[in-house]
């Protein structure tokens, strides 16, 4: 059975840098990275605007944070939490083959992109479909790529995308936006910007690269092809916060709520960093930051309770 100081539950950027701070203020941690360990990131191709690096893959980055944890010694389990009892202090838990106690829990579970599930989806993940464009628009410069969806996310992407693609369709299943009336507007006053309603994506084709898009619109009953070199996915994320469901206090969609200075949940000893938390800016250093202030905090509460 572990005993540790700290369990972090979850990999990614917010839980492989609290799990380096954390290891580096000579706590005993346990990072239980789940059975896909990266986050989102390891859906991205290619990254630019992680400091310092000029461009590196999502997954490279995620091998360069793992590998640095081993290098200081974190112990990482390659394993899910499959539950944990907030509850009770010290907090226990159980993984797949393991069981433990925690005096500190830093959750870095993330939240997950919805995906359409259409065909030739997978084939084109991360290499011509993408659901950042913050993080991959440099990539379709002066090129024609389309945005899916028809929330605030989407306008968001779109009108994004048009500062760099050569043209934008912003295809929605809808027969109306539901968005900000103002990113509304300056999404359809943009002329770069084609706004194709009552479509839905039904396929992604191409050979080695992504080439097109076939769509129907189900008020004309018309089938179609746009011909594109970029998707953009845009119909929401879910926060993988399963496990602490009645045990932490919750947004109305579902991801945690923190005291943002300290990444502290409702439940004192008990964090959260990343995505889990961060319903607006989702972005890998956002999420680093987020896992230093948690695992700052977490010593702080260890040190204040005289639990080391």
């Amino acid at each position: 059975m572990y005993h540790v100081d700290v369990l972090i539950i979850g990999s990614g950027p917010a839980g492989y840098t609290a799990g380096l701070y954390v290891s580096r203020a000579g706590l005993n941690v346990l990072l239980c990275s789940g059975t896909e360990t990266g986050g989102q990131l390891m859906y991205t191709h290619e990254i630019e605007n992680y400091p310092p690096f000029t461009k590196i893959s999502g997954v490279d980055l995620m091998d360069m944070f793992s590998q640095q944890l081993k290098t200081i010694g974190t112990p990482i389990l390659n394993e899910k939490v499959t539950h944990i009892n907030l509850k009770t202090y010290p907090f226990e838990f159980e993984t797949e083959t393991q069981k433990g106690k925690a005096k500190t829990v830093i959750i870095a579970t993330g939240s997950k992109a919805k995906w359409l599930g259409a065909k030739g989806e997978e084939k084109f993940k991360g290499n011509g479909i993408s659901v950042c464009a913050t993080c991959d628009g440099f990539f379709y410069r002066n090129k024609t790529v389309a945005v899916i969806g028809g929330g605030n996310t989407a306008l968001y992407e779109a009108y994004f995308l048009a500062r760099v693609a050569k043209q934008v369709y912003l295809i929605n299943r809808a027969e109306n936006l539901n968005g900000d009336n103002t990113l509304m507007a300056q999404v359809l006053n943009n002329p770069k910007i084609t706004l194709i309603n009552n479509t839905i994506v039904e396929a992604f084709n191409g050979s080695d690269k992504l080439e097109s898009v076939s769509v129907y619109n189900s008020k004309t009953n018309e089938k179609s092809d746009l011909e594109v070199q970029g998707v953009f996915e845009a119909i929401g994320t879910e926060p993988q916060t399963d496990l602490f469901i009645k045990q932490l206090k919750l947004s109305d969609d579902g991801y945690i709520e923190t005291n943002k200075r300290t990444m502290e949940t409702s439940i004192s000893g008990v964090f959260a960093c990343g995505d889990v938390q961060e319903t607006e800016y989702r972005q890998a250093i956002i999420a680093s930051g987020s896992g230093c202030i948690a695992a700052l905090s977490a010593e702080k509460f260890l040190q204040a309770y005289n639990h080391l």
